[in-house]
C-alpha cells in the first residue's frame, strides 16, 4: 500500500505546480477547445517510450475500454475547462473534488463488484475527503441548473476514466497501456480538426509575437509538469487497489495543500511573479484542512 500513497502524493505535488503555472500565465479563462487539442496532442510524446519498454498488442475487448476512455478523458477536459470558462475556477473545483470519489465508488462497484474496507481506511478516506472539500473552497456555491450540469458531468466523465484506467491496466502492464491511451487520446483530439470552427478556435493567434513566445514557454513548462503527474497518477490508479481508488481521489486535497504552500512562499519572496493577498482566516481554514488531510494519510500509513 505504501507504493501507491507515494507515488500519488508525488504525483499531487506535480498536479499543484502544473496549476500554479496555470494560475501565473492564464489572465483569462481557458480555450477548452484549444486546452483539450493541446493536452491530447502533447500526449502522442509517449510513444518516445517504445524503444525503452516495448509495446504489447491488447486485445479486442481491451482495444474497445482504451479507445472508449480515450474518448471519455477527452470530453472530460472539454466539460471540465467548458465550466471553468462559464463559472469561478474556485466553485468548479470544489463541486468536482466533492463529487468525484462518490461517482468513483459506484463507478467502480459496477464494473469491479463491491469492494469493501476496513473501518479506518473508510474513517481514512472521510478526513481526505472533507479535508479536500474545505481546502479547496473559497466562495459560496449557488444552486444553478447550468452550473450542475456542466460540473457533475464533467466529474461522471473525469470519475469514468479513473475507473476504465484501472480496468486498462489490470489487463496490461502499466507502461504498454499508457502508451497505448495516449495513443488513442491523440486520435480522439485529431478528429476535433474535422470541424471548421474547431480549426479556427483552435489554432487562432492572440497578443504579440513576443508574448506568444513567452507563453508558449511557460506552457511547454506547464504541461511537463502536468505530464509527469498525470503518469505518476496512472500508475498509482494501476497499483492502488480497487476499493481505495476513490481514497486515492479523495487525497486531491493533497494539492491543494501544495499549491497553497507554493503560493503563500512565492507571493512573500518572489512578489513580482504573484502577489496573493493571504488572510488570516483562509490560512486558519486551510491550516485546519491540513490536519484532516494529514491525519488521513496517517491512518492509510499506520
Amino acid at each position: 500500500m505504501i507504493s501507491w500513497l507515494l507515488v500519488i502524493v508525488v504525483a499531487y505535488f506535480f498536479f499543484a505546480l502544473s496549476a500554479f503555472g496555470d494560475k501565473v500565465i492564464l489572465a483569462g479563462p481557458p480555450n477548452p477547445k484549444s486546452y483539450t487539442f493541446y493536452v491530447g496532442l502533447l500526449g502522442i510524446l509517449a510513444v518516445l517510450a517504445i524503444p525503452f519498454v516495448g509495446l504489447a498488442v491488447p486485445s479486442s475487448s481491451l482495444f474497445f475500454w482504451i479507445a472508449l476512455d480515450a474518448i471519455v478523458f477527452a470530453l472530460g477536459i472539454y466539460f471540465g475547462f467548458s465550466a471553468v470558462e462559464n463559472f469561478e475556477v474556485s466553485k468548479v473545483a470544489v463541486t468536482i473534488g466533492a463529487t468525484q470519489p462518490i461517482f468513483i465508488f459506484f463507478i467502480s462497484w459496477i464494473f469491479f463488484g463491491y469492494q469493501g474496507l476496513g473501518f479506518l481506511s473508510f474513517l481514512a478516506f472521510a478526513l481526505l475527503f472533507l479535508g479536500s472539500v474545505i481546502i479547496s473552497f473559497d466562495k459560496k456555491i449557488e444552486l444553478d441548473r447550468r452550473y450542475f450540469k456542466f460540473t457533475l458531468f464533467a466529474s461522471l466523465l473525469y470519475s469514468f476514466d479513473y475507473v476504465l484506467s484501472k480496468l486498462i491496466y489490470t489487463d496490461i502492464s502499466f507502461a504498454h497501456g499508457f502508451i497505448w491511451r495516449c495513443i488513442f487520446i491523440f486520435i480522439a483530439v485529431l478528429f476535433m480538426l474535422l470541424w471548421k470552427s474547431n480549426r479556427k478556435e483552435i489554432f487562432k493567434k492572440q497578443g504579440s509575437k513576443a508574448s506568444r513566445e513567452k507563453l508558449k514557454k511557460i506552457f511547454l513548462a506547464t504541461q511537463a509538469c502536468g505530464g509527469a503527474a498525470s503518469i505518476l497518477q496512472s500508475f498509482a490508479i494501476s497499483l492502488a487497489p480497487i476499493a481505495f481508488l476513490p481514497i486515492a481521489n479523495s487525497m486531491r486535497g493533497l494539492q491543494y495543500v501544495f499549491l497553497f504552500v507554493i503560493t503563500v512562499f512565492i507571493s512573500y519572496f518572489f512578489p513580482r511573479i504573484l502577489k496573493e493577498k493571504i488572510s488570516g482566516r483562509i490560512v486558519l481554514r486551510k491550516t485546519f484542512s491540513m490536519i484532516l488531510i494529514l491525519a488521513g494519510l496517517a491512518l492509510l500509513v499506520f
